[in-house]
């Protein structure tokens, strides 16, 4: 059975991956709303550095947000400075390299969507005097959905399931920083197989209920179109 201890990892792993997706949303929308629409020349470069984290070894991007939030980093050195806790081996520490880890899984599907919208939806708000603010709240958005959801969902469970960034940005600490992926591994190393089991069939529920859930209202929204 789940030890106390396991239930902790278990919360500060649900309470990660909700901050997450919630900044990601927050910050990707807008980002997905230029590169659908931008028509600079060099917008791939700025799409091959989303989609770096895809085909990037976690540890090796857990490994440079390591150096830069540690205390010798750059951005770490900084807030030493001003008298701040540096951010490796803190909970916000681990947000930040769950934002970079998970970026490609919301941003994605949100410009795909936003590309799907086209451009006649807005052309007719604008005839009807809607800012382009306006349209964009009231027709890009509500039209997207799909994709948002898609996103919510992809960006919630890829971070349930991070493992080589938070472990080499956030090490190992139970009650802070230890999440239910590291807590595994640890039963692992222990030999202790009853514990693991238990801690990874509840992830691997979890992330199917999920998906299960994510194919059905898509194929709802798919039907409700037609």
């Amino acid at each position: 059975m789940p030890t106390e201890a396991d239930f902790t990892a278990l919360a500060i792993t649900l309470q990660l991956a909700a901050i997450t997706t919630l900044i990601l949303l927050l910050l990707g929308t807008p980002l997905a709303w230029w590169l659908a629409r931008t028509r600079w020349r060099y917008r791939f470069v700025i799409e091959s550095v989303i989609a770096l984290p895809l085909v990037l070894p976690p540890t090796v991007l857990g490994f440079y947000l390591l150096i830069a939030l540690g205390p010798n980093g750059p951005i770490g050195g900084l807030m030493q400075t001003f008298g701040w806790q540096p951010l490796a081996f803190t909970f916000t520490g681990l947000v930040i390299g769950s934002v970079f880890y998970s970026l490609p899984f919301v941003v994605q599907p949100i410009q795909a969507a936003f590309k799907a919208v086209g451009d006649r939806p807005l052309e007719v708000a604008a005839t009807l005097r809607a800012s382009p603010l306006d349209a964009f709240f009231t027709v890009a958005i509500p039209l997207a959905k799909p994709g948002f959801l898609t996103a919510a969902v992809l960006g919630f469970a890829h971070t349930l399931g991070e493992f080589g960034v938070v472990l080499m940005i956030g090490g190992n600490i139970p009650g802070e920083t230890q999440v239910l992926s590291i807590a595994i591994y640890e039963h692992v190393e222990a030999l202790e197989y009853g514990r693991a089991h238990w801690l990874s069939g509840m992830l691997l529920v979890l992330s199917f209920v999920m998906l299960m859930s994510l194919y059905a209202l898509n194929r709802r929204f798919s039907l409700f179109r037609t």
